[in-house]
């Protein structure tokens, strides 16, 4: 069955459901599936899993909201020359299309930006609100900016998880005992296995229901609509720093594939060093890659197999390196819940659907009815 994403996305009771999925309200973790699954007692995979989210090595769990890169279709780096203070921090921190910010060392520049817009439109109006707002230096206060625009309808993949393979392999390789701080073993690893790729995740959709005043019924069909809509993707927990697992780098990399491009492209498909990969023209670049190593020795021994693999493959390469002591803010949801939280503010506006009955106009009502 077909489903009208902007039908759906306009709907304000489809809204509230989903802020509360990208939020990770009614979510938890299913410590029996996992108990069963790895056949391990219910209060070890409870300690474990405490451990994991107490160290940050992952996220409690939230529904992905996929239609973001649909209503936010264009995707900007930005090299950026900006004051490295408290107010600059906050609002990279807080503003709803910044969905990662970090300090850099790259020529004139010290910050690096990815942001989610509309539209270039959007963007210039984005920009100038900003600095009328004294939120960055004007540009006679600053170096101008340099920004690459990408767009997501030329994403080639999109796996944020990929990376736990790469941890699978260096701690089988003794290179990685120890994630932030906190040190693995089989079973964290096999958990941590689990939850990022979606199982052992529950929803709790009575919780749900009773907050947004409906049946449990019509929690469960709309999330399986949205599902099947591709609005959202299955409940999983991701890394804090999404693109990358904790203590990997993140390269950014522009790439010139000169020969066998598809079967280049064929094998970052599979490859778990990449989470995210783009078609892009940006002068001799026609590839952008997201990129996890272990270090910058994994990363040259990563370009060195597929320079052995596919001879000539490569151009030129543009790497920026971004390591995790340099991270300023990435926020997976922050982005969503703004798109969310936007079309929600314009569905109330428009009044189009205030027959969605409330919780606390379903309350008073039920109050009425005991009065009578």
């Amino acid at each position: 069955m077909r489903y009208d994403l902007a039908i759906m996305l306009q709907d304000e009771l489809n809204l509230q459901l989903l802020s509360k999925l990208c939020s990770g309200e009614g979510l938890s973790i299913n410590l029996s599936y996992l108990s069963r699954k790895l056949r391990r007692h219910r209060n070890t995979i409870r300690e474990r899993v405490r451990e994991l989210i107490k160290y940050k090595v992952i996220d409690r769990p939230v529904y992905p909201f996929l239609a973001l890169f649909k209503e936010r279709p264009l995707l900007i780096a930005v090299y950026a020359d900006l004051p490295d203070n408290e107010k600059v921090r906050t609002w990279l921190k807080e503003d709803a299309n910044i969905f990662a910010a970090f300090r850099i060392r790259e020529g004139e520049y010290n910050m690096m930006l990815f942001e989610l817009h509309e539209n270039l439109q959007t963007y210039h109006t984005w920009r100038e609100t900003i600095v009328k707002d004294g939120k960055i230096p004007g540009r006679s206060q600053r170096i101008p900016s340099t920004a690459l625009y990408l767009s997501n309808m030329l994403m080639e993949k999109y796996r944020p998880n990929a990376p736990i393979e790469l941890i699978k392999q260096n701690y089988q390789e003794k290179k990685v005992t120890i994630l932030n701080g906190y040190p693995i073993d089989d079973l964290s690893l096999s958990i941590l296995s689990c939850l990022t790729n979606g199982e052992g995740i529950s929803v709790n959709e009575n919780i749900l229901a009773k907050d947004l005043g409906v049946h449990r019924r019509t929690v469960n069909d709309r999330i399986q609509k949205m599902c099947d809509a591709e609005i959202i993707w299955k409940p999983l927990c991701r890394f804090p720093s999404f693109f990358v697992p904790p203590n990997f780098i993140l390269v950014f990399s522009l790439v010139e594939i000169r020969k066998h491009s598809e079967e280049f492209l064929k094998d970052v498909s599979s490859d778990p060093h990449v989470s995210l990969a783009y078609r892009i023209s940006e002068g001799r670049y026609n590839l952008l890659l997201f990129e996890a190593h272990l270090n910058l020795e994994d990363y040259l021994r990563w370009e060195s197999f597929y320079n052995s693999k596919y001879p000539e493959c490569f151009g030129s390469i543009k790497n920026t390196y971004l390591s995790p002591n340099l991270t300023i803010s990435i926020d997976q949801q922050k982005v969503s819940l703004g798109v969310i939280s936007e079309k929600l503010y314009n569905a109330r506006e428009s009044g189009l659907y205030d027959m969605v009955p409330s919780k606390t106009y379903l309350q008073k009502r039920k109050r009425s009815k005991r009065q009578r």
